[in-house]
This record gives C-alpha cells, sequence and structure tokens, in this order.
C-alpha cells in the first residue's frame, strides 16, 4: 500500500465541492458570538480537509501507527523465511532509526521512556540492515539494553523470535503445547478464555512451540547480554502458595512434558491447530486482520510443511504487504492494523454532527461502503452465543471471523445520521446489529469488545502471557457506545439498557471519571460516558454527570486544551496529565456539551484552544498516542482522530447536540 503521511491515497469523493451545511449555527452575543463564529468556521474547514480524505470508494482510513517492534518483527520474518530483501531492509531500517531516542534506546509511543523489548527488537533489525554493532547508535543501543537486564529482561515475545536464530534457548521459554487445543470449551485455560486477539497469536504460536525451529543466525548478539557467558540467570520460583508461583510450576511440568509428548498425539494437536489457522483466514489472506497473528500463522504453516507458493501462505504473504505503509522519504512503517471501519463510522458522524446535509453524496457513498462491510456469517464469538443471529461490524477491512461491538455500536449511530435513498436496506442492517448486540451483553450488564464473558483470571496468569492484556472484560467506553446506540434506536428504557447504565454508574471512579480501556485514558473513558448516559436520559443535574462534569474542568490544563499520558495506565499521578492534543480536548468537549455545559468556561477555552490550533488546511497535528490496544502495554496514534474527533467536538458546539430521533 502506498500512502501520505496521513495514510489516505484516495481523491476527493464526488460531493466534496458540496461541503455548504442546510443547518443553522447557534449564535450568542459579543464575545460568544465572536467564538461561535471562530468555531464555525474551524468546523467549515475540518469538513472540507475531510471530505478530500475520503476514499472514491466511500471509506476514510487514517494510519494507525505503534511502535518498531511491527517493523522489526518483519524483517525477521523475512529473514527467517528465506525471502528478506534490499529495498525493503533499507526502507524498514530508515524507519526504526528514526523513531531511537537520544539515550539509544526506543519507546512504544511518542515521547514516552526507552522499552527493553523495542529495544532489543529494533536493535536486531538494524544489525540485519548493516548497521554495525561499534556504530554510535547501536553502542547506546546496547549498552541501555545491558544496564537494564540485557535480553532476558524482554519480553517473552521477544525472546521467541531471538530463539528463531538461537539467540536464546528454546528451553528457557514458556512452554505452549499444541495439546491445549484439545481442551473443552468449559474447561479453564481453553482457547476461548482468551481474547480474539490473544487467541488468533497462541494458536499458531503453540505448533511453534512444539516444533523450536532454529535458523542460522546471520551474526552474534553477546552484546545485548549483562553476561554471554549466563544470558538467563536462574530466578527462585514464586512461593508454590500464590498464582505466580502455581503457574510457574504448571510450566515447568508442560517442559517435562515436551520431552515425552507422544508423537501420535502431538502430531494430531497440530494438525488441529493447522486446520484451525487456515479456517480462519480471512478472504485477503489475513488472520483477524491484525499483523501479530498474521506473522505467527506464515511461521506456524511454513513449519508444518506449506511451502511459500502454497495458495494459503501467498495470500498470508500478500496480506503483510497491505500493512506496509511506504513515506516520501522512502521508509516503511508497517502498521499493527488498519480501521478502515472505525474511521469510516466516526467520519460520518462528525461531518453530519458539523452540520454536512444527511443526504450529501459522500455520507451517502460511506453508508453504502459500510453496509457492504455488514458481517452476516457466524464467528468465535458463537462459542459463548451460539443461537444468537450474526450481523455486526469489523474494524477492518476484512474479518469476519471477529466482528466487534465497539464498531458496531458507533456504525449503527452513523447509519442513522444519512437519509440513505434505500431505508429499507439501512433498516434490516440496523435491526440486525442491534439484536447481535444486544445478545453480546456479559452478565454482569456490560459489554466486552468481542466476546461475552470474556473475563476468566487465569490466562493472564501464564508465564507465557507478559506482553498486555489477554482477555477482553467489559469495558466502561464501549459499554457507553452500545447504551448510546440503544438509546438512539428507541431502547433507552428497555431492561438491558438499563443494565448496561446501572454497571456504568457502578464503575465511576471516586474522582468523577471512568477508566478508559480503548483510548487514553479517563478522558477517553470519561468523553464516551457522558454522551451516552444523557442520551439515554439521565438528566445533566445528575450527581455522577456533576462530578465528571467538574473532573474534566480540574484536569484542563492552563492552555485551554486537555491531555493524558499514557503513563496513567501505570501511574496514577498522571491520570488526566499530559500535553494538550486535538482528539483529548475534543473527547472532553463532546462529554461537557452531553452535559450542558455549552456556555460554560471551560468549553469555551477549550473550543478556542481548537480554533487556535487547526492548521490551514483544515486539519489538526497530534504526534502523542491517543489510542489503546493494551493499556500501557501497546499504545497506537490513530492518525485520524485528530481529525474526526475535533470535527464532531466543534460541529456540536456550533449546531447543537444530536438527540434520539432528531435529524441533522
Amino acid at each position: 500500500m502506498t500512502a501520505t503521511t496521513d495514510g489516505n491515497p484516495g481523491a476527493a469523493s464526488p460531493g466534496a465541492a458540496a461541503a455548504s451545511t442546510t443547518h443553522e449555527p447557534r449564535r450568542g452575543g459579543g464575545a460568544a458570538s465572536d467564538l461561535d463564529g471562530t468555531a464555525a468556521r474551524a468546523a467549515e474547514r475540518a469538513v472540507e480537509h475531510l471530505l478530500a480524505r475520503q476514499d472514491p470508494e466511500g471509506w476514510w482510513k487514517g494510519d494507525l501507527e505503534t511502535n518498531v517492534t511491527m517493523d522489526a518483527e518483519d524483517l525477521l520474518l523475512r529473514q527467517f523465511l528465506g525471502i528478506l530483501d534490499a529495498d525493503t531492509t533499507r526502507a524498514a531500517a530508515l524507519h526504526i532509526r528514526r523513531e531511537q531516542r537520544e539515550d539509544g534506546a526506543w519507546a512504544t509511543f511518542y515521547c514516552g521512556p526507552g522499552e527493553v523489548s523495542a529495544t532489543v527488537e529494533a536493535y536486531v533489525a538494524l544489525r540485519l540492515a548493516g548497521d554495525l554493532p561499534e556504530a554510535p547508535h547501536m553502542a547506546r543501543a546496547a549498552a541501555w539494553v545491558r544496564a537494564r537486564g540485557g535480553i532476558a529482561a524482554a519480553r517473552v515475545f521477544t525472546r521467541i523470535w531471538l530463539a528463531l536464530f538461537g539467540w536464546w534457548r528454546w528451553e528457557d521459554l514458556p512452554e505452549l503445547p499444541p495439546e491445549l487445543l484439545f481442551l473443552p470449551k468449559w474447561f479453564p485455560l481453553n482457547i476461548y478464555d482468551f481474547g480474539c486477539w490473544a487467541r488468533q497469536t497462541i494458536v499458531p504460536l503453540t505448533v511453534v512451540s512444539a516444533k523450536r525451529p532454529v535458523r542460522p543466525a546471520p551474526f552474534p548478539l553477546d552484546e545485548l547480554h549483562t553476561d554471554p557467558a549466563r544470558p538467563n540467570p536462574p530466578r527462585p520460583l514464586a512461593p508454590a502458595t500464590g498464582w505466580d508461583g502455581i503457574f510457574q510450576r504448571l510450566d515447568k511440568a508442560l517442559h517435562a512434558y515436551h520431552r515425552v509428548a507422544p508423537r501420535a498425539l502431538r502430531r494430531t494437536a497440530m494438525n488441529v491447530a493447522a486446520r484451525w489457522i487456515v479456517e480462519r483466514q480471512e478472504n485477503d489472506g489475513c488472520w483477524g486482520g491484525i499483523q501479530p497473528p498474521a506473522v505467527y500463522s506464515v511461521i506456524a504453516l511454513h513449519l508444518l510443511g506449506y511451502d511459500l507458493g502454497h495458495p494459503v501462505m501467498r495470500a498470508g504473504l500478500e496480506s503483510l504487504d497491505r500493512f506496509a505503509v511506504w513515506r516520501e522519504d522512502g521508509s516503511r512503517m508497517i502498521e499493527a492494523c488498519q480501521s478502515p471501519v472505525w474511521d469510516t463510522c466516526l467520519a460520518t458522524i462528525a461531518l453530519a454532527d458539523a452540520g454536512l446535509p444527511p443526504d450529501h453524496p459522500a455520507l451517502v457513498k460511506a453508508v453504502d461502503w459500510m453496509l457492504d462491510e455488514e458481517i452476516t456469517r457466524t464467528g468465535d464469538w458463537a462459542v459463548r452465543r451460539p443461537e444468537l443471529p450474526p450481523g455486526g461490524w469489523a474494524f477492518e477491512f476484512h474479518n469476519d471471523n471477529y466482528p466487534d461491538i465497539d464498531d458496531t455500536a458507533e456504525v449503527v449511530l452513523a447509519l442513522r445520521r444519512v437519509r440513505h435513498p434505500e431505508p429499507a436496506r439501512v433498516e434490516a442492517a440496523v435491526a440486525r446489529g442491534t439484536r447481535w448486540t444486544l445478545g453480546m451483553q456479559s452478565r454482569g450488564g456490560a459489554w466486552g469488545a468481542f466476546d461475552a464473558d470474556n473475563t476468566s483470571a487465569f490466562p493472564n496468569k501464564l508465564p507465557f502471557c507478559d506482553f498486555g492484556e489477554v482477555i477482553d472484560p467489559p469495558s466502561a467506553d464501549v459499554t457507553a457506545h452500545v447504551v448510546e446506540m440503544l438509546a438512539y434506536e428507541g431502547l433507552a428504557q428497555d431492561p438491558r439498557t438499563r443494565r448496561g447504565i446501572e454497571w456504568l454508574l457502578a464503575e465511576q471512579e471516586p474522582n468523577g471519571a471512568w477508566f478508559g480501556r480503548w483510548g487514553v485514558n479517563h478522558v477517553y473513558g470519561t468523553g464516551s460516558v457522558l454522551p451516552a448516559l444523557t442520551a439515554a436520559g439521565l438528566p445533566v443535574s445528575h450527581p455522577a454527570v456533576r462530578r465528571a462534569v467538574g473532573w474534566l474542568g480540574s484536569v484542563q490544563n492552563e492552555d485551554g486544551g486537555w491531555g493524558e499520558d499514557l503513563r496513567s495506565y501505570s501511574d496514577p499521578g498522571w491520570i488526566g496529565r499530559g500535553t494538550s492534543t486535538a482528539s483529548q480536548t475534543a473527547w472532553a468537549l463532546i462529554a461537557l456539551l452531553a452535559a450542558g455545559e455549552r456556555d460554560a468556561e471551560p468549553v469555551r477555552r477549550g473550543v478556542a484552544w481548537l480554533a487556535a490550533t487547526q492548521r490551514e488546511d483544515g486539519s489538526w497535528d497530534e504526534p502523542y498516542f491517543t489510542g489503546t490496544g493494551f493499556p500501557w502495554d501497546f499504545s497506537i496514534n490513530y492518525h485520524l482522530y485528530r481529525q474526526v474527533f475535533p470535527l464532531t467536538a466543534l460541529g456540536r458546539y456550533v449546531y447543537g447536540e444530536p438527540s434520539p430521533g432528531k435529524e441533522r
């Protein structure tokens, strides 16, 4: 894929020239009137910018930026398969070098602290690109790694990659037997106890763990060990009375089993894993629409005898090429995932709330594309909801096995904002999506992202699972989006909606905020929940609403914006604190506007900040990461967030709050 810095190669939509609005802005007097006019002009520029970024097919997609481990692992995969080429290596190395910090380390988010695993993987990738260990930038990196414990301090996934080339011993990695697939669905630690992203990664890794392949290492990595003679110093086991100690001893037992596993049973288990993997390959060749499962699936199938010319392998490798974003300077960045459905529904909501006519050609084309993306086949979610009819949307271009609840809720909200020439088609899709979403409610009344009741405490205890969240429990932000959608569908008083509201009220933190699972962090959670509660009929005078309003006012920056650093996930001192960003300022404004605070000073200051920081072309700049994959462990910079959320906030400030049953 060839892309600009912000990701979309498409031309302007046919309706881009007709960006006039049909709604009258709200006007105050004096200084308020001046701000109203400033906000209206900023919204108009943002509308024009966003319309110009729409793909001719109707979708929007910004770059999904994560960290250099994606780029390093892509090179390591190609080295393992024997297909690494000079142009790819050169382009990836250019990007990786550019991301290095002054102290020699690599971070996992913009202006974040150095991280051992990212630094180890980046270093190895640059060695593959020909950078010598004596080079100053490489020597700084190696010294930084050694000072923090060397390779032994890296996460399991990093050490797996190194084990593929003999840079780490397989015996010193947690065991993951393929016989895991034989565990029944009711048994603890069966594969459906894991979140879908972890499940899709773990199944192929059971094959890799069983095979323990080693390719010839192109160079040694002694410089990354604190003591090359003892690269993995022994560590005492945790007490057997705690879960950590129990699972460490279980891992020792599994290592012993590896040595005596019956060959026929193991061969059968690996064949079951292969069939599981192949059955879940998407039409575009990828797995789950995300890069890590695709990488490990390709390795696993290759180890099981699939040659590179096999249709499954060929399609898988071609899909990985589509995760590459080529920059104008010749560098190459790998996206961990692609977000066209998410970006398109958010862009549609933003444009509609900013006064674009509901039958505008760009909006109609977006709805056409979203309707075509509806998933009407059963996926892995049906393991826990076998009787539930399908109907929902995924995050990516192709991910039919794993539609997600968050996307489905936002797509329905987007569809309702557009006057489509085929209303019956829209109604049918909305009905299916609403039914599926209601059926995916977890027992406590809330919603997770991909599965219902995916709350087992055991997967996170495994020594193998040190890479981030591996289960999919309900979250405030997803539940809020569902409640908001149900309110728009006239279901605010439905008992299932009321249970969701009760869950949200119980989840409010003492400071008045809500935790953000899929966005950074409490500003995102609060920005999601307040519009849902008020749409569902909670009065703006409700104590929960007032506490949230008070918290947002207390964390507003002096410049008028809002920001929250990713360190808030690991350090409470960072909650609500960080450099002002366009998307986080917009989330705070969206929440305050929903709470009836349009004329309050924090809103005026926030709107003024958005207008003042807008670029000439109608966009905003945002190098900071405000998206969350795994809290603290995997962070995302969605390049379209900086466009869609400020436009939504400005649109609601200028034209008023959307409400159930109100045509925009």
